[in-house]
């Protein structure tokens, strides 16, 4: 069986092994979100950041990078892949028909917000979200280098999303005030 997986956010800039195939896809059903408190990779439990989640919403879509895992390395990228995405039991792993943008229709491991749990926190507004990103650091680093890679590669793949672009932009103002 060929094993993909979705990627909307870090994973589509350091997935942490090498695909045997990488491409755009659409992921119907959900949307790309600051929805998770992260206090682990990008936030502490004394200040909680921001990562990204697929949200379930009806007749949402995300776009983000379809990544193949090497049939070779399977067991050891999926053990891999759950420590680092399971790692406080927040996301959800399921498998999800994902469009290639090829053409292909796939199904693929997507890590989905569980909203039951406690490090759900959908519907801050986009100031809030910035406000908490721009100051937050975790295990992984800055919070706001998280949000500027995703927003760098979504560009660099050709995929718009507005809302991710505007909390950038007013991250980068806070961060720009505070060094002034």
């Amino acid at each position: 069986m060929t094993l993909w997986v979705f990627g909307y956010g870090s994973l589509m800039w350091n997935p942490e092994f090498d695909p045997a195939e990488a491409v755009t896809a659409t992921l119907p059903g959900y949307a790309r979100s600051f929805c998770m408190s992260s206090i682990h990779h990008r936030g502490s439990v004394a200040e909680p950041g921001l990562v990204l989640a697929l949200d379930a919403m009806e007749g949402a879509e995300c776009r983000g990078l379809a990544l193949r895992i090497p049939e070779a390395r399977e067991v050891e990228i999926l053990a891999a892949l759950r420590e680092r995405e399971l790692v406080s039991s927040a996301y959800l792993e399921q498998v999800l028909p994902v469009r290639l943008d090829d053409g292909r229709e796939v199904e693929a491991l997507a890590y989905v917000v569980d909203p039951d749990h406690v490090q759900y926190c959908g519907g801050l507004s986009e100031a809030e979200q910035a406000r908490i990103i721009a100051t937050a650091h975790g295990g992984r680093g800055p919070n706001r280098d998280y949000l500027w890679s995703t927003a760098d590669h979504l560009d660099a793949l050709g995929i718009a999303d507005p809302e991710l672009s505007r909390i950038a932009r007013l991250v980068r103002g806070i961060v720009d005030k505070s060094l002034a």
